[in-house]
Parts: structure tokens; sequence; C-alpha cells
């Protein structure tokens, strides 16, 4: 069958994640947290990921050739431990720890792994397992699977690995460079993770509202230059503030955060009311601003001389998810076109481990990543099955022409839940596993919000489009085939469809093509022909803190667990029983 490579992620203590690769070409990639329930799946290791790849490919667990993990020791010549130390003299215990013991996170890891795959029936003493520094999984993430041929500069910006949290250098001829790394606590996205923690947000999941309401404020109405100091070439953030660990942390009732007193002193109490107020919005943009500003500016110090060559930028990372940064870096000068990969953080170094093995230990060409649906797939008859099993007994019919019936009921107004094919790898939703709304219909984008998803009523969402829409409302058909960028909308467009808008106005806009998912672009065809308008709004299938939904089951207790009216799985249209309903039901096919 070729070289089987498994990908495996989660060291850090969440989204634990494994992809399988046969010879150079990622067939198969699923998130831990879609299979166990769990958003992030924290402190699990991918027992259900890996037992589903082998299980979708059809293979036996002696057949994996090799294992890549995205974390690997670290030398004590190293600056890396070093820097660590020097920053950390307020903490001596990290500090010794880390000359003395380095990255004794990195062993306990790989017993856990061993034990684990050993456990799931891979033969150990056989089946290579081979550890990738975590920023060059992040790395390898994003070149190899760009596609792009060219000199690719590449940038990850995250919040940690193993002690690298930033990197900067460039891929050519199939190989990854470094240029510099900064090492812990000096991490950009640390810093914002920080300030997200302080305007009253959970870290992991509160970085995209702190971006998204920094467009309210002003980012000029409080200088924030005091969190890191940076100097063009190097920054350092400023762990008397923010980034700070052991004593210097901030407590409330008994729990710690991630920065410090001091920054309460200089900023007022963290932000318990409305986010909107002053100062805490236009803290919000000056956060924002700051870590723009650094970002732009250490790509145009490092990797300017590369990209004026080609023009290529490759991006990963947990700080890549910020799609405000993305598009102010595609928009420099020297820069023609940016790849972020579907999954940039943590999950995706499943993808990027296998691949810097492939590519470098192996000696194979990686096929490039063209679409992220490599999840679970379910047929119509599995469908069929789980609606006659569910214990809210749904009513269901099957379809000759869903799509069509979907952008139907979209016309008319209603909210549709969209579960096709497979699964897509990474936080967004792509198209099958989906909440649509017609963008035209203000009611029905008001209503994912308060009745679906329950969230803040300011919060956007992103449009799925044509490529022929992009071309009207973007001015240019541009790679946005992932939804990890912003862009520009015209403002005859922007008055359209504000909800699909950011107050500054740009969309993080994703483009539909018929090559990779021929079902949601014959829905967004059939849009097209009754509204004239090739575009829906897109956000993804789950409930507030819930994994992005998987399998039928999942998606059908979602269904009852929110006031969607209709849920299109495979050829099933499926609604609510009446109240007095006292068994499921299936309707006779419609040719709608």
């Amino acid at each position: 069958m070729g070289l089987i490579t498994l990908g495996l992620s989660g060291a850090l203590g969440y989204d634990a994640a494994a992809a399988l690769f046969v010879d150079g070409e990622l067939t198969l990639a699923v998130e831990e947290e879609r299979l166990i329930r769990r958003k992030h799946a924290r402190d699990m290791l991918p027992i259900e990921s890996i037992r589903y790849c082998l299980r979708a490919a059809k293979l036996k667990p002696r057949q994996v050739d090799q294992v890549a993990i995205a974390f690997a020791p670290v030398s004590l010549f190293s600056a890396a431990r070093w820097h660590y130390a020097r920053r950390h003299w307020y903490a001596p215990d990290r500090a010794i720890d880390a000359l003395f013991n380095g990255n004794r996170r990195f062993h306990r890891y790989y017993r856990q792994i061993n034990q684990m795959l050993s456990d799931l029936g891979l033969p150990m003493e056989k089946v290579k397992l081979i550890p990738v520094q975590h920023q060059l999984a992040h790395a390898a993430s994003a070149y190899y699977m760009s596609g792009f041929k060219e000199k690719t500069a590449i940038l990850c910006v995250d919040q940690k690995g193993e002690y690298a949290t930033t990197f900067l250098g460039y891929g050519e001829n199939g190989k990854i460079h470094k240029i510099k790394e900064f090492y812990e606590p000096d991490s950009l996205s640390g810093m914002y993770a920080s300030m997200c923690d302080y305007l009253g947000f959970d870290m992991l999941d509160g970085e995209s509202k702190v971006m998204g309401i920094a467009t309210y404020g002003n980012p000029e109405k409080y200088d924030l230059s005091f969190l890191a100091d940076y100097r063009g070439k190097d920054f350092k953030v400023n762990t008397h503030m923010v980034r700070a660990v052991g004593l210097r942390r901030y407590k409330h009732r008994s729990i710690g955060h991630s920065f410090t007193p001091e920054l309460l002193e200089k900023l007022g109490p963290r932000r318990a009311g409305d986010v909107f107020q002053d100062p805490y919005v236009h803290y919000a943009a000056g956060t924002q601003r700051l870590y723009e500003n650094i970002a732009t500016g250490l790509t145009a110090h490092y990797l300017s001389d590369i990209l004026k060559q080609t023009g290529k930028l490759a991006m990963a990372g947990t700080g890549a998810f910020n799609v405000k940064l993305n598009q102010r870096l595609r928009e420099l000068p020297w820069v023609n076109e940016v790849y972020v990969p579907p999954a940039a953080g943590d999950a995706g170094t499943a993808i990027g481990a296998a691949a810097y093995v492939i590519a470098n230990k192996n000696k194979l060409p990686v096929t490039p990543l063209r679409h992220a649906y490599l999840g679970p797939k379910y047929n119509t008859e599995r469908c069929i099955k789980a609606c006659e099993q569910h214990r809210d007994r749904p009513r269901f019919e099957i379809l000759e022409k869903p799509a069509e019936k979907a952008a139907e009921l979209l016309t008319q107004g209603h909210l549709v839940g969209w579960f096709q094919g497979r699964m897509e790898f990474g936080p967004r939703a792509l198209g099958n596993r989906s909440i649509l709304a017609n963008p035209q219909e203000s009611s029905s984008v008001t209503d994912i919000n308060k009745r679906v998803k329950f969230r803040e009523k300011w919060r956007n969402f992103a449009p799925s489009m044509l490529p022929d829409m992009a071309v009207k409302m973007l001015g240019k058909d541009c790679p946005a085939d992932f939804m990890t960028q912003t862009f520009d909308v015209a403002p005859e467009w922007q008055k359209l469809f504000p909800s699909t808008v950011y107050r500054d106005g740009t969309t993080r806009a994703h483009i539909v093509r018929k090559e990779h998912n021929a079902r949601f672009y014959a829905l967004l065809r059939a849009m097209e022909k009754m509204t004239g308008y090739g575009l829906v709004v897109n956000t993804s299938l789950n409930r507030p803190g819930e994994a992005m939904i998987c399998s039928p089951e999942d998606a059908l207790d979602m269904f009852f667990g929110s006031d969607l009216e209709y849920l299109l799985m495979q050829d099933l249209l499926i609604t609510k029983p009446p109240e007095d309903n006292t068994g499921w039901e299936r309707v006779e096919p419609t040719n709608t």
C-alpha cells in the first residue's frame, strides 16, 4: 500500500489529533475532540483519532511504518533552555528545571505515546517513533501543504512549543531553514492570550472575540506598548504585566491568571461588565494593533529579502487564526500570496510532523492540501438508522435534490443545519458541518446568535460564496478556501450583506469550488438562481462550548437541543415531530 505514516498532536495538553499519510499524500485527519465530544480534548491522547484513521483506511495496526509526534527533546546546548532559565529567574523552580531536566514533559509524553500505540496494537519494536520540534511541525504544516514551488517565507506565531514560541524561516526545494526563533516567555500569541484573559474571555477560544471587538475600538486612545519591548528585530514580553508565572500571577478566588496585579494597577480591574465600554473596547483595539505591528515588523526584518524574491508567505501557529493579522501581512508590498492551513493551531501539527518526516527522512514529495474534508463520513442509510433509533423520534424524508431544497428553505428565511460528506479538519465549518442562513434575511441571521449559537449579537458571520461571487464582492477570486483570512469588501456589498462584514469593512470569506465540494457548490448555485447571489452565511454546526458535530447522532442531539427547524443530513430532510408524536416518521420522497 506504500509507506504508512501517522502524525500525532496533543503534547501540550490540548487539541490532540491524528493524520494519516500514504507515501506523501494526506488521506485522513481528525481531531480527538470531535470523537470524544470534549472541546479541545484537554489532557487527552489521540486514541480514538488513531482508531478512526486506521479503520477508515482499512489498515491493521501492524501496517503502520512510522509515527511522527509534534514534540521533541531540546539539548542543553540550545539557546532555548538558557533563555527560559534567564527570563524565569523570579521562578527559580522553573529556571533550574529547564537547565537540569530540560523539557521533561517530552519524556513523559514519549512514554505515554509509546504505551498508547502499543495498547492499540502497533508493534513498537518495528514502528519508528520520530519526534519533530513543535514549531518545525507548524512550519511544515504550512510550507509542505501550501503547494508553493518557489522559495517560501515561513512565519509561525504560536503560544508555546517545547520552548520556542515564534519561528521565522523559509522553505526551498523541499527543505525548511530556520532564520530566527523566539523563546518562552517571549510569545506574541501568549501576550495576546494574557490580554484576552484580562478582558474577561477564556484563552484558546476568546482570542477571536477580542479580534472582533477590536474593530469597534480606537487603538490610539491608550498606549499599550509597555506590554512588550520591541526594537525592530527583537521583542521581549513584559512579564511584570503579562505572560507571568508563579507568584507574579494575579489570583482571584484561587484561580491564577496569566497577567499580574501590576497590570490591574495600570489598566484598571479585569473586565466584568460590557466589553464595549471605555476603556475595554479600546484596550482590545490597542492589543490587536500592537500584535499586528510587532508581527509585521518581525516579518519585514527577517523575511522581506525572501518575500521580495517570490512574494510567497506560509503561516501557522495559533496566532495564525488571527485573520486581521493575516490580511495585514498579505498587504505588505512584497507579499503576493499568503497560505494559512485550515488547522493552523496545534491540531495541525499532526499533519506537519508527518509531512516533515516524509519530506526529510523518507525523501518523498508531499502532496499539497487542496481541501480540508478529511474526517468521518456517513451515507444516507447510516443517517436513516440514526433517525430510527433516536429518542426524540425525528421526522425525515429522502430528497432527490437536497442542495436545491436547502436553497429553497434558506430563501424563505429559515436556518438550515447542513451535514454532508467528510467532516472538516480544523475549527472552521467549510460546508460539511455547518449552520446556514440567507444573509439577505436579517432575522434569520439574528436567530443564529439568539436561538441556536447563543453568541453575542454583535458577532459577525463568515460568508461562503462562489468564485464568481468573490470577484464581485471582493474584487478578485481570492485564495480563501479555508476561511483563514479577511478581505476588503466593496461599500455597496457591505450595505447588502452587513452580517458578514466586520466593523472595519472586511469579511472572513470562504470560496467554494466545485472540484472540492460539489454538493455545497450546488447549493450556492441554487441560491444564485433563486436570489441572484451565490452566497450564504456559514457557521459551525455545534452549540456553545461544544466541539463541532461529527456523527449523525451528534447532529440529531444538537438539532433537538436547539431551535433549528430543519436539518439536511446527506439526502435526508429532518424536522421535529409534533408534540403528540409517538414514533419516528418516514415521509415519501419529494422531487423538490
